[in-house]
């Protein structure tokens, strides 16, 4: 696999990973306009395993996801399970670009995690991001004017339920292979959202189906861009390109929806992003090799 530094091919992969994650949070808004959140999920994780099986049928068949950890890929994924159900629900109740600046929170409890149950160091750079993370959070959310949406607080659950699902992710990284986490990741929330999507079920519009093949597609090979945009550049000079996220979700709220943001969630996004560069600096190898 073609392994060399280049960050014009990697910012050419970070605009595939860009593009896919923007069409699913429309997709995802869309969908639910017939589908329940549960239906939606387990139709996405069934076509999703449909999506995924050549990959693996490529790369030697099922012996290649053979796993010794069942029991942590189950906890993983009914996390990341319920994160994702939130996720898609706080869609229908909060601005997208909103639901996207309180996604970002995802690394600071990442960091937390990692550093709590994984023996990651945690050094001033950390400390500072995770503050500027939480008081951004607090921004967008502003407790103490008594607007609280529910789908802000909704969307803050699932970021930290996505931050516990990603440390768990590092953890299995140390003795999994990608398909394996992909293949237990579809397998176990399919388990997972059977019966209440069965329960749930109405048989969707045809025109539904165009938005959950989209969502299945765009949500499995979105993570295939990014891993491919690591292959070409450090994590510091991808990851902040994935920050455009937060302005081209709000942008595409805004000319789709005529949702508007208020300065609170802009002010609010800055510092989150701004935690998360501070995050991005305290996991950079110092000193670190130019490339290029």
């Amino acid at each position: 696999m073609d392994r060399t530094p280049s960050k014009p091919r990697a910012a050419l992969w970070m605009a595939g990973w860009l593009a896919l994650m923007l069409i699913v949070a429309v997709a995802g808004r869309e969908a639910m306009r017939e589908l329940n959140v549960f239906q939606l999920m387990e139709m996405r994780s069934i076509l999703g395993f449909l999506m995924l099986y050549p990959l693996i049928r490529v790369n030697g068949g099922f012996s290649v996801v053979k796993t010794a950890r069942a029991h942590m890929h189950i906890a993983r994924n009914l996390i990341h399970y319920g994160a994702q159900l939130g996720w898609f629900f706080a869609l229908t109740l909060i601005p997208i670009g909103q639901v996207v600046a309180i996604e970002f929170t995802m690394p600071i409890w990442t960091a937390i995690l990692a550093a709590t149950f994984l023996g990651e160091r945690m050094t001033v750079w950390k400390i500072a991001a995770i503050v500027l993370g939480i008081v951004g959070v607090v921004v967008i959310v502003r407790p103490a004017a008594g607007e609280i949406n529910p789908g802000q607080l909704i969307a803050l659950a699932a970021a930290v339920g996505f931050g516990v699902s990603i440390a768990m992710v590092k953890s299995l990284t140390r003795t999994e292979q990608t398909l394996a986490i992909l293949f237990w990741m579809l397998v176990v929330q399919s388990a997972a959202g059977f019966f209440p999507a069965l329960y749930a079920w109405t048989w969707p519009p045809t025109y539904s189906w165009g938005w959950v093949v989209m969502i299945a597609f765009c949500g499995t090979f979105s993570h295939y861009c990014m891993a491919r945009a690591m292959l070409h550049a450090d994590a510091t000079v991808v990851i902040p390109m994935d920050f455009l996220r937060v302005p081209l979700t709000a942008a595409a709220g805004w000319l789709i929806y005529s949702e508007r943001l208020d300065m609170f969630t802009v002010l609010g996004a800055a510092l989150i992003l701004t935690g998360n560069l501070l995050n991005l600096r305290a996991n950079s190898p110092i000193p670190a090799r130019a490339v290029g």
